[in-house]
């Protein structure tokens, strides 16, 4: 399938309903709002095909960007590509769950996310707690230095009040992933949720909404999910 194919194809599978939910989360044209789960057909079809990945991810459309992830090679791209990537990310959707998802597939993710977090730019550093969040809920722990990420704990609990909207929810996800699914600060991560409190995340045009690392890590445990790896990162 080429780029034509693939957008004819995007195209007739968008629904008015899902655009206008893209849309009210930070989306803006070009998008067809396609659900991600009506992608995977397409995807079967093509499997991995990096360039014309970047077709699609250079052609703007949301719903184009957001296929390019799916069938990436996160192997064939450099640190240069994932910041190129990271440039056209306008908003979450496409940083945390494309970027940042597509990152945490390579051998480079710790040291390119850990430059987006050192940033101080909104959703680079979203994406960089956002790939720690998508590595730890799927490697073993042994391919973590223990002493790095509760380092990153400390950080988390002394600058995510005063850190951007966005970068809010990447790092309270940090805090619950690393205590859910990295068992050896599992106790640290617990310690920090209750230290740090909830979290209020200011949203244009709507309430603020409130972040509860403490309670969702409490059910959690009760729900047997301590340890907790993903078979995959992406879908």
């Amino acid at each position: 399938m080429n780029l034509e194919m693939v957008m004819q194809e995007l195209e007739a599978l968008g629904k008015e309903r899902t655009k206008k939910i893209y849309v009210s989360n930070g989306a803006h044209e070009p998008l067809f709002g396609v659900a991600t789960g009506e992608m995977k057909p397409i995807a079967k079809k093509i499997k991995i095909n990096q360039p014309l990945a970047e077709q699609l991810y250079t052609t703007g459309n949301y719903d184009a960007m957001y296929f390019a992830g799916i069938i990436a090679d996160p192997n064939a791209m450099t640190e240069a590509d994932f910041e190129r990537w990271m440039d056209a990310a306008y908003f979450y959707m496409l940083s945390d769950f494309v970027v940042a998802v597509t990152l945490a597939e390579t051998d480079i993710a710790q040291e390119v996310a850990d430059k987006w977090i050192a940033s101080g730019e909104e959703l680079r550093m979203s994406a960089g707690w956002s790939c720690y969040c998508w590595l730890l809920g799927n490697r073993p722990d042994g391919e973590f230095s223990e002493s790095k990420i509760a380092n990153m704990l400390e950080i988390v609990r002394n600058t995510i009040h005063d850190s951007p909207e966005r970068t809010k929810y990447a790092m309270n996800s940090f805090i619950y992933t690393v205590g859910v699914s990295y068992i050896p600060l599992h106790e640290k991560a617990v310690e920090t949720a209750k230290a740090v409190g909830p979290v209020e995340v200011k949203r244009d045009k709507k309430k603020s909404s409130f972040l509860h690392a403490s309670e969702n890590i409490k059910k959690a445990v009760v729900k047997g999910q301590l340890g907790f790896k993903r078979k995959h990162v992406r879908c």
